[in-house]
């Protein structure tokens, strides 16, 4: 079920809603938790088993990490069946097929796929990581256990942001979930319902309509029509002006979902994470990782990259230490080969900033910002080069070869104003802007339902466009 539908603002968000709130305080959760499976299971019931699977598994962990207090070798034991269970399904349904078609391409063996696993289970990328979070914060003795088997299954299938994040360790919410009475406001509800509005509007107004630009050049794959452009007849200046394209729905599609998940988190009375902060405007590579998804950067940094020794084992060990979590940022992003070029393509960005570079950056006014941006949008080309209608290698052909071909002057009259507009939206101008507005009571109201207006109208005119990260 995805955020801007039919089905979901207008019977499954209302309907759920209705019923948290008036529900007594001690089945809050219940709610909660009844509600998020029935979310997932609409359109994923057949992986219900999993899901449960890795609530129980971590839970049964947790348990047992308490009752095993004073036996190291019992809680370590506890910890690795968490990981392996958790882990181990994650490689099987995301990673399997993927390890045995690379290790018939590279060795000439003949494995055959396992059938049944051609489609990866909504959201498990985003919530096999929260489920570690707990086990392992419990292990390390930063949280307690948690007891109540509603409650910890309420955390981790809470349907706002249980399919694309934002990743929500047990710690941020554990506190709000024991909360029974007053655990929401009026004014939190208000705030919630204006940063779902402001993130719908970002998915569907400013997503939708600039990734268009990109489908005009590839086209969408089983789609009858064929009044697409075709990458192998773009000239490269219209090639690079699709992936600007590109680029920029990326980001409004996840930080606008991103988004939607917080001001949801606010109606329920919890607190998720910020997940992006303008990262477009970022004047290094290692800045940009700072503002882009920053709650996976930041559990790469706790549970990885600070276990292996973070910056206090001298260079040498923080560069390994560097390749291994961006390597293994690769890998979560999907199984593809793209996706681990991906990965290593900013290992050495970040390495090489690291080394000598970033101090050069921080002094630079203008061109820290180009350069973040070229290679930015370079690594969105890598991104993206497995998709239908592509082609790695030969997207980056026309990308850096110049050639002839379709001109980009026909897209920029049709879709400049809306480019010009998303520009805007990526830098801190935007809020701004709303800050002036939200002082004024009628101002305020009036932009939320003007968005809200226009947002819902564009869903109930539009077909269904699902969000980019569900796919991984």
């Amino acid at each position: 079920m995805v955020f801007s539908t039919i089905l979901f603002l207008f019977r499954f968000l209302p309907i759920t809603l209705a019923l948290y709130y008036l529900a007594p305080a001690k089945l809050k959760n219940t709610v909660l938790f009844v509600c998020s499976l029935v979310f997932y299971c609409w359109g994923e019931v057949r992986f219900f088993p999993v899901m449960l699977a890795l609530i129980l598994i971590n839970y049964l962990c947790g348990l047992g990490l308490e009752r095993m207090e004073d036996k190291p070798a019992a809680r370590t034991a506890l910890l690795l069946v968490a990981l392996a269970g958790s882990l181990g399904m994650l490689f099987y349904f995301k990673y399997a097929n993927f390890v045995l078609s690379s290790l018939n391409s590279l060795f000439g063996t003949q494995f055959a796929a396992i059938q049944g696993i051609s489609t990866l289970p909504l959201g498990i990328s985003f919530y096999t990581f929260q489920t570690l979070s707990y086990t392992i914060d419990v292990y390390r003795r930063d949280v307690k256990t948690e007891h109540n088997i509603i409650d910890f299954g309420a955390y981790v299938v809470m349907f706002p942001q249980l399919i694309a994040g934002p990743i929500v360790k047990y710690r941020d919410v554990s506190a709000q979930l024991h909360v029974y009475e007053h655990r929401y406001s009026l004014r939190q509800i208000e705030e919630g319902m204006t940063l779902f509005t402001f993130g719908l509007a970002k998915k569907v107004l400013l997503a939708d309509a600039v990734g268009a630009l990109w489908t005009d050049i590839i086209g969408i794959q089983n789609s009858p029509s064929t009044t697409y452009v075709g990458l192998g007849n773009a000239s490269t200046a219209l090639v690079w002006l699709g992936v600007i394209a590109y680029s920029l729905q990326l980001y409004f599609d996840f930080s606008g979902y991103s988004m939607m998940a917080i001001g949801m988190g606010k109606m329920l009375g919890f607190d998720f994470p910020q997940n992006f902060n303008y990262p477009y405007i970022s004047r290094s590579i290692t800045e940009f990782w700072r503002r882009w998804h920053m709650t996976l950067s930041g559990w790469f940094r706790e549970y990885v990259y600070i276990p292996l020794g973070g910056n206090r084992k001298g260079l040498k060990r923080q560069i390994f230490n560097l390749f291994v979590v961006e390597l293994l940022t690769g890998i979560w992003h999907g199984a593809d080969w793209n996706f681990i070029c991906w990965g290593l393509y900013y290992f050495i960005l970040l390495a090489v900033e690291k080394l000598f570079l970033l101090k050069y950056l921080e002094k630079g006014k203008v061109w820290p910002h180009v350069y973040t941006l070229f290679l930015v949008v370079v690594g969105w080309a890598m991104f993206v080069g497995n998709d239908w209608g592509v082609g790695f290698s030969y997207l980056f052909y026309k990308l850096f070869v110049p050639a002839g071909g379709v001109s980009p002057v026909y897209f920029l009259r049709n879709y400049g104003v809306l480019l010009a507009v998303s520009v805007v939206c990526c830098t801190p101008l935007i809020e701004k802007i709303w800050d002036l507005l939200k002082k004024r009571t009628a101002t305020r109201v009036a932009t939320v339902l003007v968005l809200l207006v226009l947002s819902t109208a564009y869903v109930v005119g539009s077909t269904n466009s699902p969000f980019l990260y569900f796919n991984f």
